[in-house]
């Protein structure tokens, strides 16, 4: 099932608006966790940007110089999304809490943390219902870490996860701020901000390991391939299918080869006309997979 793309769009339109608000409170108070927070936002905004680009990449056709389309775009860039989550949201929150840590300096003004939060939250929290939404709508009955897992659409449970870390982030923010301001201790303002960066650190490897692994080509599922294999042993010209190679090049776009062996009387045009027949009904009960090569054997 195709995933929709309204979870990206919600969630590139509200961590931009987040950002621009949580340097604004940063300025006001000087609260490290709100800067940390603030870079979060806009590297997310930054991978939805990435996201819809691999996306769009990906629907490009085939052509010479990429004769097997264009596809593992998605996967390419799903990938650079996991790893600027790691470097660039996670490494600068570590750092801005450890200098914060170093050279502690009293929130002035919390008001401003409080009401940029409380509006983030409300946000995110959105964006977050509406990727969860869209998940489970492709997974169905299937146990949720199972489906991740399983999943052949980055585009999906990036954003799922990145708006998983928002909301997390947000509250330990909250907390740093809250307990920063009401113990008088700058201290807790910068411990937020390392737990931010442990969050993000978390999330990033999760992602960079599902969409490396489909980068490097995933097989599709056995289920599929075995009843390919029956599908194509029903026909009365084949007699065996040894071997079965797929590789995922796209969510929706599959390469399949088969290894063949066909009845020892059968003639060239019956074997032709039964790699014409097999291939059709293949297509036909799979539309994903959209190549297939049949290898006599």
């Amino acid at each position: 099932m195709p995933a929709s793309k309204l979870p990206i769009y919600s969630a590139l339109a509200a961590n931009l608006l987040i950002a621009i608000t949580k340097f604004i409170a940063a300025a006001f108070t000087g609260s490290s966790a709100m800067i940390s927070e603030g870079i979060h936002s806009l590297v997310d905004t930054s991978n939805e940007v990435l996201l819809l680009w691999g996306i769009r990449q990906s629907k490009r056709p085939a052509d010479e110089k990429r004769p097997f389309g264009y596809g593992k775009e998605l996967y390419f860039w799903s990938f650079i999304v996991s790893i600027m989550i790691f470097g660039i949201g996670g490494g600068i929150s570590f750092y801005e809490g450890i200098t914060h840590i170093r050279h502690p300096e009293i929130i002035k003004n919390p008001v401003w943390n409080y009401a940029v939060l409380g509006f983030a939250i409300v946000f995110d929290g959105i964006s977050f219902i509406t990727a969860l939404r869209e998940f489970n709508r492709q997974r169905g009955t299937t146990p949720f870490w199972k489906a991740v897992r399983k999943s052949k659409d980055p585009s999906t449970f990036v954003v799922l996860f990145e708006d998983a870390a928002d909301v997390l982030g947000l509250f330990v923010a909250f907390l740093g701020v809250f307990l920063g301001h009401q113990l008088n201790n700058p201290y807790f303002d910068g411990i937020a901000s390392i737990v931010i960066g442990l969050i993000l650190t978390g999330i990033s490897v999760l992602l960079a390991t599902e969409s490396r692994s489909l980068l490097m080509g995933e097989s599709a599922d056995a289920g599929i391939l075995n009843a390919v294999k029956e599908l194509a042993e029903a026909d009365a010209v084949i007699t065996k299918v040894s071997r079965s190679l797929s590789m995922y090049l796209a969510p929706e776009e599959i390469i399949l080869l088969l290894d063949v062996s066909f009845n020892e009387n059968s003639s060239g045009k019956e074997i032709t006309a039964a790699v014409t027949r097999i291939k059709d009904k293949i297509h036909s009960e799979y539309p994903s997979i959209k190549q297939i090569f049949v290898e006599p054997v």
